[in-house]
C-alpha cells in the first residue's frame, strides 16, 4: 500500500500533522501501538508555562527569543510558533473539541490535587480561572462521590483554601453509582463516564443540587461526558449551577475525549488509522526509507514518499533506556545526549533530571539523522524530539503540536 505520507505514533504529534496533511489533500496513514498519551492528559494543554528560573509566564509568545538554540521552538522560528499554536486551536474546534485560552496569555487550570497551574487551552468543562486563586467562582461546593477512590474532596478543598477559596465539601451516590461500586474495576473515571447520560445523568444533577444546594459553583471529577461536550452542557441545564468537572488521576475523561474526538475526525477526513500495529523493519535506498514492514500487514510493505516518527519519549517507548545506552528502538535513529551514563540523571528525584532533554537528532526541518547522515525523507515530532526539559518548562504538548504544524506544512507542500 502506498502513502504520501506514513506517521508513525498516534497521540497528539501524530494526530495533528495527520489530520493537516489530510485536510491539504494528501493520502496518509497513522500506526499506532496503543492510544497515545492523551488518555492521560487532564484536559489542559501547555504551549509554555514557566522560564528557565521557575517563574510563571503569562505571556508565552514573548519568551520564545529567549530560548535555547536547541529546543523545538527556536528550530520551528520564534515568530512562527504563534501562528501554529492559532492554528491548533482551531483544527481542535474542526474535530468538535471547544477549547478555552489562546497563544497570546496563558490562563490557569486546577490539578487533581487542588493546585492551578499556568497553561495554554482547557476543554471548556475544565476547572480554570484566569487568575492563579480561582476567584470568580462564588459561593463553591466540592462533590465527592462515595466509593469513587481517585478524587480527593478534603485535599483540594485545603489547598483552595490557602489561596482564599474556602470551599463546602459534600458526597453523593446514585442508583447507578451504587452498582458500579460492585465491581471496583469499573469505578473509576472513564467506566463512569460511560453510564452518566439520560435518566442516569439526570439522577447524578438532582442529587448535587440536594448535596449542595446553595452552591453557585461545584466542583465534581470529571465523570461526565467521556463521547462529547454534551453531557456536560446537559448537567449545567439540570442543576443550574456553573459545573466544573476536576479532571482525576489518569486515565481522564477530558484526556479520552480528545483522543476521541481527533481520531474520529481524522478518519472523517479519509486517513487511516492502524490501531495495536507496530513498525519492525524499514527499508533504506541512500539517505531515504523507501518503505516499512509492520506486526500486522506482516510482509505486505508500506510505502511513501514521506515519513513522521511521532512515537514520544520515554513513557511510550519512542525512547528506550537500558544500562549502558538509550536507544530509538525503530529505526535506529542518532539519539542526543549529555555527558557520561552517571551524568544522565540526578539521584534525588526531585531535581531536574538531564535525561528529560535527550532525543533523536535533527536538523533545524526536522529530519532526523542516522549514523550521522541526515534521512531525507524521515521526520520526527513531538516529544521524542530533545533539546528541552517539557516537564519543568510547561511544553510537552505546545511542543507536540507546534512541530507537527511545522512538519505537515513543510511535507504539504512536497
Amino acid at each position: 500500500m502506498n502513502y504520501d505520507t506514513i506517521i508513525i505514533g498516534g497521540g497528539l504529534a501524530g494526530l495533528v500533522a495527520g489530520i493537516t496533511l489530510q485536510e491539504r489533500g494528501q493520502r496518509t496513514a497513522i500506526i499506532t501501538t496503543g492510544q497515545g498519551a492523551l488518555h492521560f492528559s487532564s484536559g489542559s494543554l501547555a504551549l509554555l508555562s514557566r522560564d528557565a528560573d521557575g517563574n510563571t509566564i503569562e505571556k508565552p509568545l514573548e519568551h520564545m527569543d529567549s530560548l535555547p538554540a536547541s529546543h523545538p521552538y527556536s528550530k520551528v522560528g520564534p515568530a512562527k510558533v504563534g501562528g501554529h499554536a492559532r492554528r491548533v486551536k482551531e483544527l481542535f474546534e474542526r474535530a468538535g473539541l471547544n477549547m478555552l485560552g489562546d497563544e497570546d496569555t496563558n490562563h490557569y487550570y486546577m490539578t487533581p490535587v487542588g493546585l492551578f497551574k499556568p497553561t495554554w487551552l482547557s476543554t471548556v468543562d475544565s476547572a480554570v480561572s484566569q487568575t492563579p486563586d480561582g476567584s470568580g467562582w462564588g459561593k463553591t461546593a466540592i462533590v465527592g462521590l462515595k466509593g469513587f477512590l481517585d478524587f480527593y474532596p478534603g485535599f483540594i478543598a485545603d489547598n483552595l483554601a490557602k489561596n482564599g477559596l474556602k470551599c463546602e465539601v459534600v458526597a453523593l451516590t446514585t442508583p447507578e453509582l451504587e452498582h458500579l461500586r460492585k465491581n471496583t474495576t469499573e469505578m473509576r473515571a472513564p467506566g463512569i463516564a460511560k453510564i452518566m447520560h439520560g435518566d442516569a445523568l439526570e439522577r447524578f444533577a438532582k442529587a448535587i443540587v440536594a448535596a449542595a444546594p446553595s452552591a453557585e459553583t461545584v466542583i465534581i471529577p470529571a465523570v461526565v461526558g467521556l463521547d462529547g461536550q454534551k453531557d456536560v452542557d446537559a448537567l449545567r441545564r439540570f442543576t443550574g449551577k456553573n459545573v466544573i468537572c476536576l479532571s482525576t488521576h489518569p486515565i481522564s475523561v477530558q484526556g479520552v475525549r480528545m483522543q476521541l474526538a481527533l481520531r474520529r475526525y481524522y478518519e472523517k477526513m479519509g486517513g487511516t488509522y492502524l490501531l495495536g500495529d507496530n513498525v519492525t523493519a524499514g527499508y533504506m535506498d541512500g539517505n531515504r526509507l523507501k518503505a516499512i514492514d509492520t506486526a500486522n500487514l506482516g510482509h505486505g510493505s508500506l510505502t511513501a514518499r514521506n515519513f513522521i516518527l511521532a512515537t514520544g519519549s520515554f513513557f511510550s517507548r519512542g525512547l528506550v533506556a537500558e544500562p549502558d545506552r538509550i536507544f530509538e528502538p525503530v529505526f535506529g535513529i542518532d539519539v542526543v545526549t549529555e555527558g557520561d551514563r552517571s551524568d544522565w540523571f540526578k539521584e534525588n528525584i526531585f531535581e531536574e533530571q538531564p535525561f528529560v532533554k535527550f532525543g533523536v537528532a535533527t536538523d533545524n526541518g526536522f529530519r532526523v539523522k542516522k549514523d550521522g547522515k541526515t534521512i531525507d525523507n524521515l521526520y520526527a515530532i513531538g516529544s521524542i524530539l530533545g533539546g528541552c526539559n517539557s516537564l519543568k518548562e510547561g511544553s510537552g504538548a505546545g511542543v507536540a503540536a507546534v512541530t507537527a504544524m511545522e512538519v505537515a506544512d513543510c511535507l504539504a507542500d512536497k
